[in-house]
């Protein structure tokens, strides 16, 4: 059966989600993060983290995380969309614009403010899927590694 579904990640999903976990780290994995952001994504008792999964033919094709946190200005928390991949074999087929559709929507019931999400400069496919969706901004990040 060809139909995509997307819907939450769980807990056994583990095996076919970190494939696509590797591939959105380039292959570095660190098991002690990797363990943890599994644990955080399948914590039921967490709201912070989450996790959603597009799965076809009995495999995991794409994964978006997402995560939920308070801002100044307003009341309703906002999201930061994290981790979009999608497999290279299901690539151009609209994956990754149902994943981020999804989020949108639970934003919509859930009232968030905003949602947000960083893209690196050369990634041109991604670019080109996200000016659909967002408007962008002009700023420049810095990050300061503290450890």
């Amino acid at each position: 059966m060809n139909r995509l579904v997307i819907r939450p990640l769980q807990f056994d999903d583990f095996p076919k989600w970190l494939p696509l976990w590797d591939g959105n780290n380039l292959g570095n994995r660190d098991e002690a993060v990797t363990a943890e952001t599994w644990n955080r994504l399948c914590d039921p008792q967490n709201t912070q983290v989450n996790g959603l999964c597009a799965f076809m033919n009995d495999r995991i094709t794409g994964i978006v995380h997402y995560i939920l946190h308070p801002t100044t200005g307003s009341i309703q928390p906002v999201c930061y969309m994290q981790d979009v991949y999608i497999d290279p074999n299901y690539r151009r087929k609209g994956i990754g614009k149902r994943l981020v559709n999804e989020v949108t929507e639970i934003g919509k019931r859930e009232k968030w403010t905003r949602m947000y999400w960083l893209t690196q400069f050369g990634n041109v496919e991604a670019k080109s899927m996200y000016e659909n969706f967002g408007v962008k901004l002009d700023f420049t990040l810095y990050v300061l590694p503290i450890s």
